[in-house]
């Protein structure tokens, strides 16, 4: 059963770790499942090195049963698009908040950062670029998930929604680099967090990348494709500030939480600077197609006028002709020169010369 017990212990003292964090796991409600489907990877840590355990509930005795000795172990396990039986169950296993697992099932969060006890919550939102051979008006350039994080004592669990950001690979630069892995659970979620930062800047670098484009394709030749695309991207541009932007005040605020270790707040005040760059970047680029979008506009409307200016020069010039020949048209008896010899090629002569009067009057005023 669900040890409720724990929870008032915790939140009476919420600046002393509880011991009851690092007891063994009680079993399991009859009604939680263990993920299996869902489970991408887990494992024990111990002193930097990863330790195989037959299941979940293993591995945890086995880290706890070492930080009783003084060791320095965890246990991280990798979820992926769970469901809520599955998550459930693992809170069940570390003690989670049922408000946080609710959260981290349900997805499509803002990104936060939230602390229940001795656990700390954070929502990540992640980014990702999508290249295509040819744009169309539905086509999405970034993609978005989000990583949920659950960061205790002695454990860290990752709950990923989307396809575009696995861990795979932090977690192998983890392992490969024992020295990473020794900062315990705190270093974890500054890798994750790092990685998901940096996701941010190479997209951020390539939607910049894009709009350069766009802007010299519209002051070469503006099209009403060429302001599609601008609305597109601008849509894409707004979701990515969507991801980014709220994730600015946790982070910086991050540091100063008591689960993170003194040692690990440098690291964690690093990833909140290049997280404060990407906003910048993120903001500058969204100003940037805003002003490509009044001036592809702006450019749009100064081309209708040409095309208007050089149609009205047109019909200025074939008025000219056709006035004269509807009056000659007309046939009366008594009209000038209609009886002479030269009376038609007068009037041919006088239409032509009008007409190229005209012609270079509008072409010096630059409407031809």
């Amino acid at each position: 059963m669900r040890s409720s017990t724990l929870f008032r212990r915790i939140n009476r003292h919420p600046a002393v770790p509880s011991h009851s964090a690092r007891q063994l796991p009680k079993p399991v409600r009859q009604d939680c499942v263990a993920p299996v489907d869902s489970l991408v990877e887990y494992g024990a840590y111990i002193e930097g090195k990863k330790v195989v355990a037959p299941g979940i509930v293993e591995a945890v005795e086995l880290v706890r049963e070492h930080n009783k000795t003084g060791s320095n172990a965890f246990v991280w396990v990798g979820l992926h698009e769970p469901e809520a039986p599955e998550v459930e169950w693992l809170a069940e296993v570390f003690g989670l908040h049922p408000l946080a697992v609710e959260d981290a099932v349900k997805a499509h969060q803002r990104p936060k950062v939230e602390r229940y006890g001795d656990t700390l919550f954070l929502v990540l939102k992640t980014i990702s670029y999508l290249d295509h051979d040819e744009l169309t008006a539905t086509s999405e350039i970034i993609a978005t998930g989000e990583i949920m994080v659950f960061l205790g004592a002695d454990f860290v669990v990752t709950v990923r929604h989307g396809e575009h950001c696995p861990l795979t690979e932090v977690r192998e630069k983890l392992e490969d680099r024992p020295d990473l892995l020794e900062r315990g659970p705190a270093g974890v979620v500054h890798a994750i967090s790092d990685y998901v930062v940096d996701r941010y800047l190479q997209v951020a670098d390539l939607m910049h990348l894009e709009l350069e484009e766009v802007e010299a394709a519209v002051f070469a030749d503006v099209s009403s494709r060429d302001i599609n695309r601008i609305y597109q991207l601008k849509r894409e541009m707004l979701e990515m500030k969507r991801a980014v932007t709220p994730l600015q005040a946790p982070m910086a605020a991050l540091p100063q939480r008591r689960v993170i270790p003194s040692e690990m707040r440098e690291y964690f005040r690093d990833v909140s600077d290049h997280l404060a760059r990407v906003c910048e970047q993120v903001e500058s680029s969204n100003e940037l197609a805003n002003s490509i979008l009044q001036a592809a506009l702006a450019r749009s409307n100064t081309l209708a006028n040409e095309d208007m200016r050089k149609i009205s020069a047109w019909l200025a010039i074939i008025s000219v002709p056709t006035m004269m020949a509807g009056i000659y048209g007309m046939n009366f008896d008594f009209m000038p020169e209609l009886k002479q010899v030269w009376g038609y090629p007068a009037v041919l002569v006088t239409m032509i010369t009008a007409c190229t009067l005209l012609w270079r009057g509008f072409r010096r005023n630059g409407w031809l």
